[in-house]
């Protein structure tokens, strides 16, 4: 099923270019624009389902509740580093629209980037607020898939 819909993803995307090209000031060029924005649309959709959402494994219904203590999570220096990264490529991008656009463009950017900030700054507050800490970056747990 996660290939089925990386595959359909990938197409509605190469769908979505190949009609982007066709886009004109024609009737036949605005039908073609909504048929790349529908494709684009569908076509990342489903690649983000294939990519993550196809990852989720649920619980058998027959296995019963599994009680243990719950541990405190040490909190390593990943979600830092991951959130201080986040804020400042969106402060890099915001400062590049202000620049070159003006200061109502860098308004709308932010407001496309706000929920990329609450996320990047929600990982900084996660990673200072824990009881439990370490000041080492795990390359592994990094960039190993689920």
């Amino acid at each position: 099923m996660r290939w089925l819909a990386l595959a359909a993803g990938a197409g509605l995307v190469a769908i979505a270019f190949f009609a982007g090209s066709r886009v004109a000031d024609t009737r036949e060029g605005l039908i073609s624009e909504v048929v790349a924005l529908f494709a684009g649309l569908g076509g990342v959709s489903l690649i983000m389902y294939g990519w993550v959402a196809a990852n989720i494994r649920t619980r058998s219904p027959r296995a019963g509740p599994v009680m243990s203590s719950p541990q405190p999570k040490v909190r390593t220096a990943n979600d830092l580093l991951i959130g201080s990264s986040g804020l400042l490529v969106a402060a890099v991008l915001l400062t590049g629209i202000g620049l070159s656009s003006g200061v109502q463009w860098a308004a709308l950017g932010l407001v496309l980037l706000l929920p990329m900030m609450i996320g990047s700054a929600f990982l900084c507050i996660r990673f200072w607020r824990s009881p439990s800490r370490e000041w080492r970056i795990d390359l592994q747990r990094l960039t190993r898939l689920r």
